[in-house]
C-alpha cells in the first residue's frame, strides 16, 4: 500500500465514508487536534514516570483512535463504524485516576504555572492541546451532533491531564509555581 494517494492535493480529503470535505473543515480540525494530543501524550508516555501512569496513557492514546474514527464518520452514517464507542465505563477510569491522584496531592490553593520539570511541562502541553480539541469537537457538536459521551471524555481527560501534570511534579520532586496576582 502506498502511502502517498495523490487525491488530497487540492486540499481535500475523505471521511471514512468516502465523503469528501476539505482539509480544513471542523471535522478534519477536531481529529487531526486528537492526533495531535495523541502524539504528545505517547511522548509524556515515554518518560520515566510511574508504570500506572504509562499503562493509563496507553489506554488513553487507544480511546483517542477510538474518537477519532468516531469524527471521522458522519453520524448518519455512523452503523458502518464496527467499533466500541466511548462508554460511561471509559470517563470513569479518568475519574478513579483522577480521585487516585488527587487524594495523593496537596489541596491546590492557587492556579499552578506550566513547568518546572520538562515531563510535567509535556504533561502541561498535552492538556492544553485536549482543550483545543474540545472547543474544536463542541464547535462541530453545535452543528453535527457528536455523543454526549465523546465530549465528557474529552472533557475529563483535560482534568486527568491537569492532575496528572500535578502529580508528576510531587513525584518528580519539582517545584509547582502558584500564579498569585500582582
Amino acid at each position: 500500500m502506498k502511502i502517498y494517494t495523490k487525491t488530497g492535493d487540492k486540499g481535500t480529503t475523505s471521511l471514512f465514508t468516502g465523503t469528501r470535505v476539505p482539509k480544513h473543515h471542523i471535522r478534519i480540525e477536531s481529529y487531526g487536534t486528537l492526533d495531535e494530543l495523541n502524539s504528545w501524550l505517547g511522548l509524556l508516555r515515554d518518560q520515566s514516570i510511574d508504570p500506572q501512569h504509562q499503562k493509563t496513557l496507553a489506554t488513553i492514546q487507544d480511546k483517542l483512535f477510538t474518537v477519532g474514527a468516531i469524527l471521522a464518520t458522519e453520524p448518519k452514517k455512523d452503523n458502518r463504524l464496527k467499533i466500541q464507542r466511548i462508554q460511561a465505563v471509559d470517563i470513569e477510569l479518568l475519574e478513579k485516576e483522577i480521585d487516585i491522584m488527587n487524594a495523593a496531592l496537596p489541596p491546590m490553593t492557587h492556579f499552578v504555572l506550566p513547568g518546572g520539570h520538562t515531563t510535567v511541562s509535556y504533561c502541561h502541553i498535552a492538556r492544553t492541546v485536549c482543550r483545543r480539541a474540545e472547543r474544536m469537537i463542541s464547535y462541530l457538536h453545535e452543528n453535527d451532533p457528536v455523543p454526549d459521551t465523546l465530549l465528557a471524555y474529552i472533557n475529563r481527560l483535560s482534568d486527568y491531564l491537569f492532575v496528572l501534570a500535578r502529580k508528576l511534579s510531587a513525584d518528580l520532586g519539582a517545584k509547582e509555581v502558584k500564579w498569585i496576582p500582582e
